[in-house]
């Protein structure tokens, strides 16, 4: 069901769930335990579900003060409440608005909230809810009044409540029903993201047996540089090889920094509108590469007919209909990247495009890897867990969160939606937290190959696992730590580049991996370097 506010549902995938619990006192149950006049209740995590008209829509979560009735856990204990604006909107003073068995709804300032609290519950409303001044929620506290008396509900909400609501309500009745369900320990949506991030990985490392690993062989048997020239031209899916250096690694975290403020501080419905062109145009190369590379390995030999375009010259009908197969696969998605299956076409896109660079991109060796991960391991510490006290916020939550874009989150995400969670919303991974350490596992599965290494003596295998281990310590150290945002580098790099350091240093092979460079890698494209 539409409804003015927009999709609420959203706001549980991006709101922050670190919130500060104050200590309970142990205080005897009155009326069913639903009331407590003292200011030590436990903080909870409070649903408003939205009623139009009568019609159910969707909700928006909010944080219940420190003082107050705690809320029940199921809906059906709870009535549902007109929502009525107090009048002054501040709510310092007793209203002018009929209070009377309502959800009254007052903006933050001018008065402490206990004040507030006390006004709402003298006119006879039966809940309060506080409107922030920012879209960020807050814990409510008594404000040195440790006794307040206070038996009504007071919930903060977000600061787009209050506009949405003002017009929602110039012509409609709104009710409202509070409740704070409780959220299971792990949703089991975690277990596709997990399966989705180590498949990605595995099948970029072992994608070069289907199409790039034939042709290294082939130039490698070749034994002209026009029998070369003309190997690189058998198929359209033929491309070169980039081997990143230590000076392109520092750069790349360089750049990524100015981009991440650029995208923090100027993020904006359009901003967030060219990085999905962007990511459409990466996710359709992927995908045309992922499918032509099997087939034209397969038909190598069969003929093909060709065609000449404009500009871009000769290429086969075949490529040109799986080209526009993905273009209008990629346009449907940015069409109806808000639709509540679009996360399926978004993780589709995004994992041909993941697969294409940890074929285009290469780790020459150990050395470039330690430089790449270890300054990516603090990029990602430095940007969730230092930059609040800079920025005064998480820059990294920030921008994942969709800061000013309405709660649309950047397409550079895996997201699953969360199954058995009543809060809804997604769990998501960035696409760094697969790269970083996918360039890595592919450069071991190449050392491995090369170096005619068994599945127990080389590396990859460790790697896989390592990875596979590093992604569930990740989202451990999110529940946690109460769902508060975690930089998967900081567990990724050392489950991963630790493992090869460690292993390479008790069989002796430390110093091949920290100089090593692939022959094959050479011949493909010998001077590339970013």
């Amino acid at each position: 069901m539409s409804f003015p506010l927009g999709n609420r549902r959203r706001v549980s995938a991006t709101l922050p769930f670190s919130f500060l619990v104050a200590l309970s006192f142990a205080v005897a149950a009155i009326a069913g335990g639903s009331k407590s006049p003292y200011c030590n209740n436990p903080v909870q995590l409070a649903m408003v579900k939205i009623w139009v008209d009568g019609d159910e829509g969707e909700y928006l979560a909010g944080l219940t003060a420190s003082f107050g009735a705690t809320l029940p856990e199921e809906k059906n204990k709870v009535p549902k409440l007109p929502a009525v604006f107090s009048n002054p909107l501040n709510g310092c003073s007793s209203s002018s608005s009929k209070l009377s068995g309502s959800a009254a709804l007052s903006v933050r300032g001018d008065c402490d909230f206990v004040t507030k609290a006390k006004v709402a519950q003298s006119g006879g409303a039966q809940a309060l809810l506080v409107i922030n001044d920012k879209e960020e929620i807050e814990q409510i506290d008594c404000s040195g009044d440790v006794s307040p008396n206070i038996s009504i509900p007071v919930v903060m909400v977000p600061k787009s409540v209050r506009d949405e609501l003002t017009k929602t309500m110039a012509n409609k009745r709104v009710e409202l029903l509070l409740y704070a369900p409780t959220r299971p320990i792990v949703d089991i949506s975690v277990v596709f993201l997990w399966a989705m991030s180590v498949g990605t990985v595995f099948t970029a490392s072992l994608w070069q047996e289907f199409g790039i690993s034939e042709q290294t062989e082939k130039r490698l048997n070749e034994s002209s540089s026009k029998e070369s020239s003309d190997a690189g031209t058998d198929s359209d899916n033929d491309q070169e090889t980039i081997d990143i250096s230590v000076k392109g690694a520092i750069l790349f975290v360089i750049l990524a920094s100015v981009f991440l403020l650029l995208l923090f501080f100027f993020m904006s419905s359009w901003f967030l509108l060219v990085l999905t062109v962007l990511f459409c145009i990466g996710g359709v190369q992927g995908m045309h590469n992922i499918i032509m590379t099997p087939v034209t390995r397969k038909c190598r030999n069969c003929p093909q007919k060709t065609v000449r375009l404009p500009v871009i010259g000769e290429v086969s009908i075949l490529s040109l209909g799986v080209f526009l197969l993905c273009v209008i696969f990629a346009v449907a998605w940015a069409v109806h990247r808000r639709a509540s299956y679009s996360w399926v076409g978004q993780n589709i896109l995004g994992i041909c495009m993941m697969i294409n660079v940890l074929q285009l991109a290469r780790l020459p060796n150990i050395k470039v890897a330690t430089v790449l991960l270890c300054l990516a391991f603090f990029y990602d510490i430095f940007w969730v867990f230092i930059s609040p006290l800079i920025f005064q916020q998480s820059v990294m939550i920030a921008v994942a969160k969709g800061k000013n874009t309405g709660g649309e989150s950047i397409p550079m995400l895996l997201r699953v939606p969360r199954l058995i969670d009543p809060w809804g919303g997604y769990n998501m991974i960035g696409f760094g937290d697969i790269l970083f350490p996918g360039l890595l596992i592919t450069f071991t599965y190449r050392f491995d190959r090369e170096s005619k290494k068994s599945m127990g003596k080389g590396y990859f295998v460790w790697l896989m696992v390592g990875y596979g281990f590093g992604l569930f310590f990740t989202y451990l150290g999110l529940y946690l730590m109460n769902g508060n945002g975690q930089p998967a580098l900081l567990y990724l790099v050392p489950c991963t580049l630790g493992v090869t350091v460690v292993l390479a240093a008790i069989r002796g092979d430390l110093k091949a991996l920290w100089g090593y460079s692939s022959k094959s890698s050479a011949m493909i494209n010998p001077t590339a370097e970013v």
